[in-house]
């Protein structure tokens, strides 16, 4: 009889930093220092460049007329974080991989194409923030300043090897800057409070439709619900009820307090635009154009100082969280890890194109077009990552005890509402304008338009009713996990002693099944072994304690008490190390094994640029001969 083991689970959320942050502290104040964090990484996408894009149009054409927009898009924000924190609290699944999950493969697929969309728009508009701010500052041209600001990548890579806290300082110090130069800004400017106060009456015209749903768009971004359920995991929390509940109730702190600072950025910029420009009937066209003005208009030039400095903070705060967002939405959806470096290259790449041939083509001018189309193409991306977050924390059976009560339903709901209703009126609006402008080519713009739209329609339609379709229905496209045999057929007795490397990922599979039978049918000492490469692990070694060192830890404990109850002489081991390949070679020479079994992605060179290349480096650096065993070796 074949003994099964499932495949192992997918790999938890910022797996180098998971649980690395401790939370029990016997002093309330030191506890809610512990949990707070994640909200400040998340609030800097609700002040990046985009933001400061539709807030300076907002209220240099408006006025003050749209700052209630401003105002309910940040309850909206308040309220879709908590749920997003809860949901990865209370599962410990960022929302990626609990739609992943929950939807069949094609919908995921199509999950995901629309999230980089989103991220690719969000690191577009913080690409030409800070390449704005950068000419500002210090004259550089703005196309330069664009490929220049593409090589935050090495800056960034450089700052995540030291945790997640020394982060979270970083981005917490440059938003401190950032309020203090707009606190500068409104004392300078002195607007008439009374004005202010009338912004908060709601209005809306067919001309601030566009503005409003870009100012959506700009404060609620899709991406940052998976950054936040991914990031609240990072703390240490117990599996017990209470435990989840207090830190649930913490994050809620942290929400509120980072997304009402954010709030007070985004209104001082709108209202600094509507006091300057709109009261004295000034134009705004370009961020620059706002930046030159405010010198002579508020009679000093800290004004502007303060402007350019403000934006460039902004912009380089804000890509961080949007590198951090990009990998757990390929990791969650796609169950792809892709190495850092390469993952910010290849979204920077993206967000470049489109902002370098427009300042080429269409000069200067239209950088503040493009930026306010990209908060509206995120505002378009909303709907898709709201509504499964509404389903999948309302549903007990995930959620258990702290599935949304009925009034939080009801107002997430009434959110999920206002936000399909107001794109789906920008969609129709701007789709006919397309129509009319067309002309007589206006089939080749239906050819185009219908079918896409088509298209989001039905996976909206999907997401929206997916809790009640049928089952057989839901399960379209789904492959059974297969199981991980732990018996196998008997081959020819050659080695002593056998070193197998785990991932855990399905591979182990191909690799363990065959390394078992080999050892069983020769009485070999087979050795199962896995490093841990996170953050913890490269400072504490052995002595880590994480989340992600104990699941590590308890997969390869359950694996060899499965292989021994077959007969097979195993030990697993459990090694901590930044370089994974060299730790394999280490272990190697110390253990002298006779066969060392390692599974073959089937990568070619470009995959193992961007997956690495540790077969290559193990084989050239040892005597023993090294077994690859190809994923698709399936031994039933």
């Amino acid at each position: 009889m074949i003994r099964t083991r499932p495949i192992p689970r997918r790999p938890r959320s910022l797996p180098e930093v998971h649980a690395s942050v401790g939370t029990s502290h016997p002093s309330i104040w030191r506890r809610m220092f512990a949990f707070a964090g994640p909200a400040y990484l998340v609030s800097v996408g609700y002040m990046d460049p985009g933001n400061w894009a539709t807030d300076l149009e907002a209220g240099a054409r408006f006025g003050y007329q749209l700052l209630w927009v401003l105002v309910m898009s940040n309850a909206m924000a308040i309220l879709l974080q908590t749920l997003s924190a809860r949901l990865g609290i209370v599962t410990g699944r960022d929302l990626a991989q609990a739609c992943a999950d929950t939807y069949p493969p094609f919908i995921n697929y199509a999950l995901w194409f629309l999230c980089e969309i989103a991220i690719a728009a969000c690191d577009m508009a913080e690409l030409l923030g800070a390449a704005i701010a950068l000419n500002l500052l210090f004259g550089i041209p703005l196309l330069w300043g664009v490929f220049i600001t593409a090589a935050d990548t090495l800056l960034l890579l450089g700052l995540s090897r030291y945790g997640i806290r020394i982060i979270e300082g970083i981005v917490l110090s440059m938003v401190t800057v950032i309020a203090g130069c707009m606190f500068v800004e409104i004392w300078l400017a002195r607007p008439a409070a009374g004005e202010v106060a009338s912004g908060l009456i709601p209005r809306l015209s067919g001309d601030s439709l566009y503005v409003a749903i870009a100012i959506l768009g700009a404060t609620v971004m899709p991406h940052n619900l998976y950054l936040h359920s991914a990031l609240v995991q990072t703390r240490r929390i117990g599996r017990t009820s209470e435990d989840k509940r207090r830190a649930t109730r913490y994050n809620l702190v942290d929400s509120v307090v980072a997304l009402n600072g954010a709030l007070l950025v985004n209104a001082a910029i709108l209202i600094l635009a509507a006091t300057v420009f709109f009261r004295n009937g000034v134009i705004v066209t370009e961020i620059q154009q706002a930046h030159q003005l405010l010198a002579p208009l508020l009679g000093t030039t800290l004004a502007s100082i303060a402007f350019g400095v403000a934006l460039l903070l902004s912009g380089q705060s804000s890509t961080m969280t949007g590198t951090m967002a990009g990998q757990i939405v390929m990791e969650g959806f796609l169950n792809i890890r892709m190495r850092p470096w390469l993952r910010r290259l290849i979204t920077r790449l993206i967000a470049i194109t489109p902002a370098a041939i427009t300042i080429a083509v269409a000069g200067d001018e239209a950088v503040l077009r493009l930026l306010i189309l990209s908060q509206v193409i995120l505002s378009m991306q909303l709907p898709f990552a709201v509504i499964p977050l509404i389903h999948l924390t309302s549903d007990r059976q995930r959620m258990g005890l702290f599935a949304n009560p009925a009034w939080v339903r009801a107002l997430a709901w009434i959110v999920a509402a206002i936000i399909v209703a107001l794109n789906v009126r920008l969609l129709v609006q701007t789709a006919a304008g397309w129509l009319v402008a067309a002309g007589e080519r206006r089939w080749l713009v239906e050819l185009g338009l219908y079918p896409v739209a088509a298209a989001l329609l039905a996976v909206l339609a999907w997401v929206t009713l997916e809790p009640w379709l049928p089952g057989w229905l839901r399960q379209i496209g789904r492959v059974a996990p297969a199981p991980l045999p732990v018996e196998l057929e008997p081959r020819a007795p050659v080695f002593r002693t056998i070193l197998a490397p785990v991932d855990h990922t399905e591979m182990d599979r191909a690799v363990v099944s065959v390394a078992a039978g080999l050892a069983r049918e020769h009485q070999a000492k087979l050795y199962l072994l896995h490093v841990e490469e996170d953050v913890t692990s490269l400072i504490y070694g052995e002595l880590s304690q994480t989340a992600e060192v104990e699941a590590g830890r308890q997969y390869l404990d359950d694996l060899a008490a499965a292989l021994r109850e077959q007969g097979v002489d195993v030990q697993a081991v459990l090694c901590h190390s930044r370089d994974p390949r060299r730790e394999i070679v280490r272990f190697a020479r110390q253990v002298r094994p006779d066969l060392v079994v390692m599974g073959g992605h089937g990568h070619k060179w470009l995959q193992d640029l961007v997956f690495g290349g540790t077969i290559d480096s193990v084989r050239h650096a040892l005597g023993a001969p090294v077994l690859i065993v190809p994923g698709t070796a399936v031994v039933g």
